[in-house]
């Protein structure tokens, strides 16, 4: 109950947090009843996470594969990404002007820094060429 009250976890973060003190039955058993008693829930982790990782700048690749190192299924990921698809490109916008204000790239190596930033960023290659070269 701990580590609920922090934050929301992924069945599978919890699954492997708690199996270092509980045995598999007992512990997919506690786990069942968090779920059915609505204390955990994948779909609300997925939700919440998104939308934080969102707000911290971060984009759909990245995003995508944090979800999957914490255990969620494809599927919920690909259906939690769709659902925002059409914020990508303003998200995108919003960290380059936080990071490189609203000026244009100079040069090329210029355009290399900020392709690479918003790369590592997690957002996908067309967007970041949209961007720069808008």
């Amino acid at each position: 109950m701990r580590l609920l009250a922090t934050r929301e976890h992924s069945r599978a973060e919890l699954r492997r947090k708690l199996g270092r003190n509980f045995p598999g039955e007992a512990l997919e058993a506690v786990l069942d009843e968090l779920a059915a008693e609505g204390l955990q829930s994948d779909d609300r982790f997925v939700e919440n996470y998104l939308h934080s990782r969102m707000e911290r700048g971060f984009g759909p690749l990245r995003i995508h594969a944090e979800l999957k190192e914490r255990g969620i299924d494809e599927a919920r990921i690909r259906q939690a990404l769709e659902a925002v698809e059409e914020q990508w490109q303003e998200r995108l916008l919003q960290v380059a002007r936080r990071k490189f204000g609203d000026g244009p790239p100079g040069d090329r190596r210029e355009m290399g820094r900020r392709a690479r930033f918003l790369a590592g960023r997690g957002f996908p290659e067309p967007l970041v060429r949209d961007y720069l070269l808008s």
